[in-house]
């Protein structure tokens, strides 16, 4: 089980709770602040204008609201705010939204009535997913429109995804006896004033980013195996002189992937031998292309990125971004702006141009491999056929490419693509969620081009028959990749296998590295 509450929430908690549907129990000294937070914001409103409890919101927090029609005022701010468009996130996104709401609202700085955090770790552990839509907030108060969507659900209407289907929620909540949320305060304020839809979906992207570096250092060393390159270029020696910590240890990692092989090549033994010197043309190439001799400099600086996000997103997680902050301590109320998303929606840009780079290298080692007046070594696109009869991995290459191409378009930031809505109250927004989403579909195409990529290598493999040649890791990659996408040599439809081999590179954690 993992407890929510005084502690902070690690990135492995998060991973635990969201992918692997571990219990989440609330942290009961922490359930009491939230009380009092509560008792607090009840007694401290009494009598005063307070902005979204006896206000209207945005721009209209000039009209005063009624007292007998305050609570109908939250219920307002839900329904009208519950607008989204475009396609449904998918469950796992909507639950990663949840944890993420959940554990702002258990930081007791939000007002809250203890039924709200009680519900919401009901719905996460009966894994009852609001259905909520791609299109809609502006990242600014919050992701309004999305987690507009989860107060919804909260008070008992809109739809859940559940078991793979699509339900009403009072259909779903009446199965497990849950009572809808009935509105104290201000919850339905504090439910869709918060960046949670955008910090959930970027933790998940950070997770799976970190999958997609990881096969990119195998795979990268995998092909420097395939064409017997010089190991020096990922040495130690080579390596420290330059001071960044994700070079290091990307080369770390290639050493250590590496160490068994028996075909890399040292170079002292090559090409520093007196006896190869008589040669005028070295049919040796004396230095690589930079797709296998750069790899520590091109993924080092996405490493750094990855930790970079992480450590941003962990620490928005943990953080009260609603408006305004209940300070129950200090006997205060504060107004601000800590819905604003502008660290969520720079890291995920900052994230997604990594990981478009991290493909760009994939689809040139991939085009090395393919292209034999390249490498010399290999029948064109790999083509254990017969050539010009059979085409190998010629077809393939064709969605590698046009995926990359995309994930470079959609690599334009968003954090610089401001555009003032609600009567220019918003006059300045984050867009992080629209951020964190684009981040997402970059990182869903890049492992598309990755499958591509290790089917080529496997192919690349079989041709030379160097397979007892490769490290203990690479062989036993080779051996698991094999099961899932077999040898070929006569032409066939292969996009149901490069699905599988997706599936795997997204889902496995067998050859997983450490790359903190």
């Amino acid at each position: 089980m993992i407890q929510i509450g005084q502690s902070t929430l690690s990135l492995d908690d998060f991973a635990e709770l969201v992918i692997k549907h571990k219990e989440l129990i609330l942290d009961h000294n922490t359930q009491e602040q939230v009380k009092h937070s509560f008792e607090f914001l009840k007694q401290f409103s009494s009598n005063k204008l307070i902005y979204g409890i006896n206000t209207g919101f945005g721009p209209m927090a000039q009209y005063k609201v009624s007292e007998e029609n305050i609570l109908q005022l939250q219920y307002n701010l839900i329904r009208s705010h519950s607008s989204g468009s475009g396609k449904l996130l998918p469950a796992q996104l909507s639950r990663a939204l949840m944890v993420s709401r959940l554990n702002s609202f258990m930081k007791a700085h939000s007002g809250v009535h203890t039924e709200l955090t009680e519900l919401l770790r009901d719905m996460i552990n009966h894994d009852i997913c609001p259905c909520i839509y791609e299109h809609g907030g502006v990242g600014a108060s919050g992701d309004l429109v999305q987690l507009a969507h989860l107060g919804l659900v909260l008070i008992g209407e809109g739809e859940v995804q559940f078991e793979d289907g699509v339900y009403p929620t009072a259909e779903i909540f009446s199965r497990f006896d849950l009572k809808p949320l009935s509105i104290h305060i201000r919850e339905g304020l504090a439910v869709i004033n918060g960046t949670s839809a955008m910090t959930g979906i970027g933790l998940l992207n950070i997770i799976q980013a970190k999958k997609l570096l990881n096969w990119s250092v195998l795979f990268s060393a995998m092909i420097n195996e395939v064409v017997q390159a010089f190991g020096d270029h990922y040495s130690y020696e080579l390596n420290i002189v330059k001071h960044h910590q994700g070079q290091n240890a990307i080369a770390g990692m290639m050493r250590e992937i590496l160490k068994d092989s028996k075909l890399i090549r040292d170079r002292s033994e090559h090409l520093y031998n007196p006896d190869n010197l008589d040669q005028e043309v070295f049919e040796d190439k004396v230095q690589e292309y930079y797709s296998l001799r750069c790899v520590t400099q091109v993924l080092g600086p996405i490493l750094d990125t990855i930790t970079q996000a992480g450590e941003v997103l962990v620490n928005e997680l943990n953080s009260v971004n609603d408006n305004p902050v209940i300070d129950h301590l200090n006997h205060n109320i504060f107004h601000g702006g800590n819905f604003h998303g502008d660290y969520v929606s720079l890291e995920m840009d900052k994230l997604k141009i990594a990981i478009t780079k991290l493909s760009m290298l994939s689809e040139r080692q991939l085009n090395y491999l393919l292209n034999n007046k390249l490498n010399q070594k290999l029948p064109p696109f790999v083509n254990l056929g017969v050539l010009g009869f059979n085409f190998g991995m010629q077809g393939m290459q064709f969605t590698a490419t046009s995926t990359v191409a995309e994930n470079q378009t959609l690599s334009f930031p968003m954090y610089v693509h401001s555009i003032p809505n609600n009567n220019d109250n918003q006059d300045i927004v984050s867009m992080g969620c629209n951020a964190a989403l684009m981040t997402k579909r970059v990182i869903d195409n890049s492992f598309e081009v990755l499958a591509i990529h290790l089917v080529t290598i496997l192919q690349a493999i079989d041709y030379l028959e160097c397979q007892d040649g490769l490290s203990s890791v690479s062989k036993s990659l080779y051996d698991t990749a094999r099961q899932i996408f077999p040898k070929f040599v006569e032409d066939g439809a292969r996009y149901k296998e490069i699905a599988l081999v997706k599936d795997f590179l997204e889902n496995t954690d067998k050859f997983n590295f450490d790359t903190k």
